[in-house]
């Protein structure tokens, strides 16, 4: 089955890296590109894609006004933004806006094909990378809820170990080389962790992690 893709990016060479990427995974079809918000909005209801790739910051319309009025006439519709660094502040409002994924421009060549796959298939993809960098912009854990204890104790020493990882803004290869497994077995691990403790991506697992003190 081939994922067929939108893709918008107001910097013509943005595109162009995209498209070489994409070129030789022959499940991945750039369908359509755009340079604004609003040409993304039109390309879309246009195509019918399976996933939208979406630049935050474009002219006309940015990249979250996009993805609302995106989710809105096409509530099934998984968008990914892409970003750079310094603008983690836009994660939860993408989040918060039914965005299936957030991925850095700077890991495209490493996580793109990955991040495609994992958003047309209904699962949240967000760069290890800016993982790290919400992490970092939260303010230090004061007492901790009973909630989330209870949640972190569910799980296995293996399973923590895995969510502190996760937390310190690894990916799942670094993950299955410091711990010494496939990494097949850490998407299992992960599977059970965010299952465990009721999240829905690595942000949310992160955070968790953060509150109850494991990254100490």
């Amino acid at each position: 089955m081939t994922i067929r893709t939108v893709l918008a990016d107001d910097d013509r060479l943005v595109r162009g890296a995209i498209e070489t990427i994409l070129r030789p995974h022959e499940d991945l079809a750039l369908v359509a590109q755009a340079g604004d918000g609003r040409q993304a909005i039109d390309l879309t209801l246009l195509h019918r894609p399976d996933v939208v790739l979406l630049d935050i910051r474009m002219p006309v319309l940015d990249g979250l006004a996009a993805l609302r009025e995106i989710r809105r006439v096409l509530p099934a519709a998984h968008v990914v933004m892409l970003t750079t660094f310094g603008e983690d502040e836009y994660v939860a409002q993408a989040l918060n806006a039914g965005a299936a994924g957030f991925l850095l421009k700077e890991s495209a060549a490493d996580e793109l094909p990955h991040a495609i796959r994992a958003a047309a298939a209904g699962e949240a993809f967000l760069s290890p990378k800016v993982t790290r960098q919400v992490l970092d912009r939260l303010p230090a854990p004061s007492a901790v809820p009973a909630e989330d204890r209870a949640k972190v104790d569910s799980l296995s020493a293996r399973e923590r170990e895995v969510l502190v990882l996760l937390a310190q803004g690894l990916s799942n290869a670094e993950i299955s080389a410091q711990l010494f497994v496939t990494e097949g077995t850490i998407k299992t691990h992960l599977y059970r962790v965010f299952t465990k403790i009721g999240c829905e991506n690595r942000v949310q697992a992160a955070m968790l992690a953060q509150r109850t003190g494991l990254l100490d």
